[in-house]
């Protein structure tokens, strides 16, 4: 989560062999159809798109540097500044916002003492809104790295935060126990039938 937007990037050997792996799947002359799968890779090593990750992604994908700096603008999955070790998006669109994203906004704020695009002095958390995340069904939600955390209140975020900030393990998506988008309380439509020796085709 280092460095400043003009240093020089390079991948470490690690990333490099990934890097390789990616562009491996496009056909020669055709190097700048990695451009985002690279970026991502960049991002996860460095832990945002600095300059020198734009020049260094343009450089092995033979691509002018202002195409790839127009991808990394237009999509919010880059971050253009460092940030905390847990980035945490709260989606407030409207799904999240009746269901109670500004509480979840709220927990956040009162746990860690900062306001949206804030970070801890300790560099562990940054906070961010976010538009629709997908995942409506669940709302409210949030999403820290790759993962999705569902079916949020005000406490149960606040004990998310806690969590993280110990180190310890936290639960994954519904925080409810819900799968997948199954509605809360079980099915509410064609119960009978599902209780029944019907289903998946007994009879």
């Amino acid at each position: 989560m280092s460095g400043s937007a003009t240093e020089a990037f390079q991948f470490t050997p690690e990333y490099m062999e990934q890097a390789k792996a990616i562009l491996a799947k496009y056909p020669q002359g055709r190097e700048r159809s990695g451009v985002l799968p690279l970026l991502d890779l960049a991002q996860r090593q460095l832990g945002w798109v600095s300059t020198g990750v734009v020049e260094e992604v343009a450089r092995i994908t033979k691509t002018p540097r202002m195409k790839v700096l127009e991808v990394a603008t237009f999509y919010t999955m880059y971050k253009h500044s460092p940030k905390g070790r847990h980035h945490v998006e709260v989606c407030t669109n409207i799904a999240c916002w009746l269901r109670g994203s500004d509480e979840v906004l709220r927990a956040i704020k009162d746990e860690l003492g900062i306001d949206v695009g804030g970070q801890t002095g300790d560099d562990l958390f940054s906070l961010a809104e976010a538009e629709c995340l997908g995942a409506c069904c669940n709302a409210p939600m949030l999403q820290i790295g790759d993962e999705y955390f569902e079916d949020l209140t005000y406490e149960t975020t606040r004990d998310l935060v806690r969590k993280l900030k110990r180190g310890e393990p936290v639960k994954v998506g519904s925080q409810i126990g819900r799968s997948g988008s199954e509605p809360e309380g079980g099915p509410t439509t064609l119960a009978e039938f599902c209780t029944t020796s019907k289903v998946g085709g007994a009879e």
